[in-house]
C-alpha cells in the first residue's frame, strides 16, 4: 500500500469514529433527559459534549488529512521515482507488389458531345435595390422561411391552388410561404425575374404586425416590367443582405386557340311573280 492509499484508509477510519462519537453523544443526551437526579443528569450531559467536541475533532482531522497531511507526509517520505517505461518500435514488413504486365492502350475514345456544366449564382441584392433600404439590415440568423408556393388566386391565407406551370394571361401572381423568428424593422425584399432579368420588385421593413412568425406571409407582382410574358420566372427573398429561399415558376403561352362564329350578314333577295292572262 502506497503512502496516498494509507492516508485515504486513516481518513475513513477517522470519519467512521466522528459517526460513532455523534451516536454516543446522543445516546447520552436521550438518557440524560429520562433521569431524575440532577447529578447524573447533569454527568451525562458533560458527556454527551465531549462525545461532540471529539467528532468535531475527528471530521476536521479527516478533512484536514488528505488535503494537507498527505504533503506533510511527503516532506518527511518523499516519494521515490518510478521508472517509466519507453516504448519499442516494431516493425511490420510490407509487401510489395512488383506489376508483370503492363497493358498498354490502343484506341482512346473522345466523346463527340461534352457536357458542359451550368453555372449557378448565388442570389444577391442589385445596387439599385439597395439605394432603397429604409431599415436595418442585420437580420436574426435563425429565421427562416417555407417553400414558396406561386398561385394567380390568394385568399388572404394560402394560395388558392398553387402550381408551377401557368397560362398567359395573367393579371397578379402570387408567392405564398410561411416564416418564423423573424425581426420586426429589418428590411426584407422580394426580387421577381424572368429569364434572368429584373422585372419586378418590393422591399420594406418588416411590420410589427406581422410577428416574429406565423403563415400567410406573401409576395406579389401584379404590373411587371414588359408585361406578363412566358419564360422562366424566378423569386429570391431576402432578410437584409441574406437571403433565405428561392422559387421557380414558368409561364406559357396560351394552348387555347380562340374560335370565330360567322354570323350571316345582309337582306335577302325579294321574287315577284306576276302572272298574264291572254286576250281572246
Amino acid at each position: 500500500m502506497d503512502i496516498r492509499a494509507g492516508v485515504i484508509v486513516i481518513a475513513l477510519f477517522v470519519v467512521i469514529g466522528a459517526y460513532l462519537s455523534v451516536r454516543a453523544a446522543i445516546k447520552n443526551m436521550q438518557t440524560a433527559r429520562k433521569l431524575s437526579f440532577y447529578s447524573l443528569r447533569k454527568r451525562h450531559n458533560a458527556n454527551a459534549w465531549r462525545f461532540l467536541f471529539l467528532a468535531a475533532f475527528l471530521a476536521g482531522f479527516a478533512y484536514w488529512l488528505p488535503f494537507y497531511g498527505e504533503p506533510l507526509i511527503y516532506v518527511y517520505f518523499p516519494p521515490s521515482p518510478t521508472p517509466s517505461l519507453t516504448p519499442t518500435i516494431t516493425l511490420t514488413p510490407t509487401i510489395t507488389l512488383s506489376p508483370t504486365i503492363t497493358l498498354t492502350p490502343t484506341l482512346t475514345l473522345t466523346p463527340s458531345v461534352s457536357d458542359t456544366p451550368t453555372l449557378t449564382m448565388t442570389p444577391f441584392l442589385p445596387v439599385a435595390i439597395e439605394a432603397l433600404f429604409t431599415g436595418p439590415v442585420t437580420p436574426n440568423p435563425d429565421a427562416v422561411f417555407t417553400a414558396i408556393q406561386f398561385s394567380t388566386e390568394f385568399d388572404g391565407v394560402n394560395p388558392v391552388d398553387p402550381k408551377t406551370v401557368f397560362e398567359l394571361p395573367i393579371t397578379t401572381m402570387y408567392g405564398g410561404f410561411d416564416y418564423n423568428n423573424t425581426q420586426p424593422g429589418v428590411q426584407w425584399t422580394s426580387l421577381w425575374y424572368r429569364n434572368g432579368e429584373l422585372v419586378c420588385y418590393e422591399t420594406e421593413p418588416w411590420r410589427e404586425e406581422w410577428g416574429t412568425g406565423g403563415i400567410g406571409g406573401y409576395t406579389e407582382c401584379s404590373d411587371p416590367i414588359g408585361g406578363w410574358r412566358a419564360g422562366q420566372y424566378e423569386v429570391q427573398i431576402f432578410m437584409g443582405y441574406e437571403w433565405k429561399v428561392v422559387g421557380r415558376f414558368v409561364v406559357q403561352e396560351s394552348l387555347v386557340t380562340p374560335t370565330t362564329t360567322q354570323t350571316p350578314t345582309g337582306t335577302p333577295d325579294l321574287t315577284s311573280t306576276s302572272s298574264a292572262t291572254p286576250t281572246p
